[in-house]
C-alpha cells in the first residue's frame, strides 16, 4: 500500500512552467477562487522567451508590457495572467503564453505580506509578496491586481493559506498533541469516528503501554489510558503500509508512515486475534476510500462561487511565433529571493546576535531583515 503523500506534491513543492496535466486538480483538490488580470510582477521580466522581431509578435498581445532591445528583439515583460486559488496551492498562468505558469504549494510558504511594488502595467501599487522555501532554496513571488480597487487578491490568498496552516492535523503525523479531552477524541470539523477499541497496547517500549484506539475517516489515533498526552495521530495521508506482523508480544498491527512524516514504524497489540484482523480490515478499507477522495481539511468558501477549472481552461492555440527559450534555470533565477547569489557569502561575527552569520549584502541590516518578516 502506498501513501497518498508519495504522489502528492501540489502543496509541498514550487514548480515552474508545469504541464497541463500537472495543472489539473488532483483528487481532493478544489478550486476556491479564480482571479483575473493578475500580474506576475517579479518573474516574467524578459528572461523566459522572446519574439524575433516586431512583425512576429502575435496579434492581441496587449497584455504584455514590452521593451525594445538591440537588433529589434521584442522581449516579453511583466505578464498579465490568471491566478487560481485551490485548497493546496496557488497557480498563476499567463493568458497569452499558457506554457508560462507557476504552482506554489502552501506548505512552502514562509511569509505573506502586502507591500508597494512597481508594476509595469499600473506603476506604483499595492502587491502581494509571497516568500517561499523549497528544497533549501528561497523564492519570492510578487502578484499585482491590474484592476484597481479589488482586494480579493489579498483576502483570498491570505485567508486560504491561514485555513491551510490551521488544519495540519488532517495532513501531518502528530506526537504528544492535545488530542484527547475528557477521555474522548477531539474531533476535527469533517471527522467521524468509525470505531473505538479499548485495551490496545502500544509496543514502542519494552513493556508496552495500554491505551485506546480510535479509527476515523481521516486518521488513526492512539492514546495511553494513564496519560492522555502520550498519544499519536496518524492521518491516512501519511500511511505507507498497514500490516500484521509477528513480534515478541505476538501478532501485532504495524503501521509504517511516509518518509516525509519521519518514516515511523508503529506497533499495536490488539487481542484477541480476530479483533486484530477486523481492525486491519477496517483500516485498510477506510484508507482505500480516503485515497480515492482525500480530505485535506482546508475549509474555506467564497461568497461567489468560481467557475470550474475545466470551464476556465481553453485549448492552447499554437501561435505562428518562433520562440527561443532560455536556459532551464532562468525560470528559477527570476524568482530567487536573494538575486544574483551564486554561493554562500563568507561568515562574519555579528555583535547583535553574538553568533557567526553569513555576511549581509551591501545596504542590508539585521534590523531591516526582521522588519521584512513581520
Amino acid at each position: 500500500m502506498s501513501a497518498v503523500l508519495d504522489v502528492l506534491w501540489e502543496d509541498r513543492d514550487v514548480r515552474f512552467d508545469i504541464s497541463p496535466q500537472q495543472m489539473k486538480m488532483r483528487s481532493g483538490e478544489v478550486l476556491i477562487d479564480c482571479l483575473e488580470s493578475i500580474e506576475d510582477t517579479k518573474g516574467n521580466n524578459g528572461d523566459r522567451g522572446q519574439w524575433k522581431t516586431n512583425r512576429d509578435c502575435p496579434a492581441g498581445i496587449s497584455s504584455f508590457s514590452s521593451s525594445w532591445q538591440e537588433e529589434g528583439i521584442l522581449w516579453c515583460c511583466k505578464t498579465r495572467g490568471r491566478l487560481l486559488v485551490t485548497n493546496l496551492r496557488i497557480i498563476w498562468r499567463s493568458l497569452s503564453l499558457p506554457r508560462v505558469n507557476l504552482s506554489v504549494g502552501y506548505n512552502c510558504i514562509i511569509n505573506i505580506t502586502t507591500r508597494t511594488a512597481n508594476s509595469k502595467l499600473r506603476g506604483q501599487t499595492e502587491a502581494l509578496y509571497i516568500l517561499t522555501k523549497c528544497n533549501n532554496t528561497r523564492f519570492e513571488f510578487i502578484f499585482t491586481n491590474v484592476v484597481p480597487g479589488s482586494p480579493r487578491l489579498f483576502t483570498s490568498v491570505i485567508a486560504v493559506h491561514r485555513a491551510y496552516e490551521t488544519s495540519k492535523m488532517y495532513r501531518d503525523l502528530k506526537l504528544r498533541s492535545a488530542l484527547i479531552q475528557n477521555k474522548q477524541l477531539r474531533l476535527l470539523p469533517q471527522e467521524q469516528i468509525y470505531d473505538k477499541i479499548n485495551g490496545v497496547w502500544n509496543l514502542s517500549s519494552d513493556q508496552g503501554n495500554l491505551g485506546t484506539f480510535f479509527i476515523t475517516n481521516v486518521r488513526i489515533v492512539w492514546h495511553a489510558n494513564m496519560n492522555d498526552s502520550f498519544n499519536v495521530s496518524i492521518p491516512y495521508l501519511q500511511i505507507r503500509s498497514i500490516k500484521v506482523r509477528d513480534s515478541k508480544f505476538g501478532l501485532a498491527l504495524v503501521i509504517e508512515s511516509s518518509q516525509q512524516s519521519g518514516g515511523y514504524v508503529l506497533g499495536f497489540k490488539i487481542d484477541p486475534v480476530e479483533k486484530l484482523q477486523e481492525a486491519v480490515k477496517e483500516i485498510n478499507s477506510l484508507h482505500k476510500v480516503y485515497s480515492a477522495n482525500p480530505i485535506f481539511g482546508v475549509d474555506y468558501e467564497m461568497e461567489e462561487k468560481p467557475q470550474s477549472l475545466e470551464d476556465l481552461t481553453v485549448e492552447q492555440v499554437q501561435d505562428d511565433v518562433e520562440i527561443e527559450p532560455g536556459e532551464q534555470t532562468d525560470a528559477f533565477v527570476a524568482y530567487f529571493a536573494d538575486e544574483n547569489k551564486q554561493h554562500d557569502r563568507e561568515p562574519v561575527f555579528s555583535e547583535e546576535l553574538g553568533l557567526a552569520v553569513e555576511k549581509l549584502k551591501d545596504g542590508f541590516t539585521l534590523q531591516g531583515l526582521w522588519e521584512v518578516m513581520t
